[in-house]
C-alpha cells in the first residue's frame, strides 16, 4: 500500500509541503507535527495516490490543498464519525474532513483524529 517512504522528516509529504505557499504549509506542517508526535514510528508515504505518513505500514493521514479547501484524510470512516458533532458547519464526508484557513481544525479534534485512527491500526495489526 505505501511506497516511497521515507522518515517523518523527510519524503513525499515533505517535498509536497516545500511546494505550497506558507501558510498552508504552515497549517499542514502543524498536524503533521502533531502526528508525529501522537504515532512514534510514523513515516512519511504515498497512500492511494496522496503524500501522507505511514503507521506500522497503514496510512495514518493525508492532507491535500484543492481549489475550494484543504483536505484532511484520516482513511476511516469511524475516525471522521467519532469527531463529526464536533465538526458542525464543515464539510465532512466518509473518509475527510475539509477545512480552510480561515476555519482551521481545532487542535484537540485534530489530536483525537490522529488518535483514534492510530489506535485503529494498533488493534488491527500484530504486535
Amino acid at each position: 500500500m505505501a511506497s516511497e517512504r521515507g522518515s517523518a522528516e523527510a519524503g513525499p509529504l515533505s517535498a509536497y509541503l516545500s511546494e505550497l505557499e506558507a501558510p498552508v504549509a504552515a497549517a499542514f506542517g502543524a498536524i503533521v507535527a502533531r502526528a508525529m508526535a501522537l504515532a512514534p514510528g510514523v513515516e512519511q508515504g504515498r497512500t492511494y495516490g496522496m503524500p501522507g505518513l505511514i503507521y506500522r505500514d497503514r496510512p495514518l493521514l493525508s492532507l491535500r490543498q484543492t481549489r475550494e479547501h484543504l483536505g484532511y484524510y484520516p482513511f476511516s470512516a469511524a475516525v471522521v464519525e467519532a469527531v463529526a458533532a464536533e465538526l458542525a458547519g464543515y464539510s465532512l464526508s466518509k473518509g475527510t474532513v475539509r477545512f480552510s484557513l480561515e476555519r482551521p481544525l481545532p487542535t484537540d479534534v485534530v489530536d483525537r483524529m490522529i488518535e483514534a485512527r492510530r489506535d485503529e491500526i494498533d488493534a488491527a495489526s500484530p504486535r
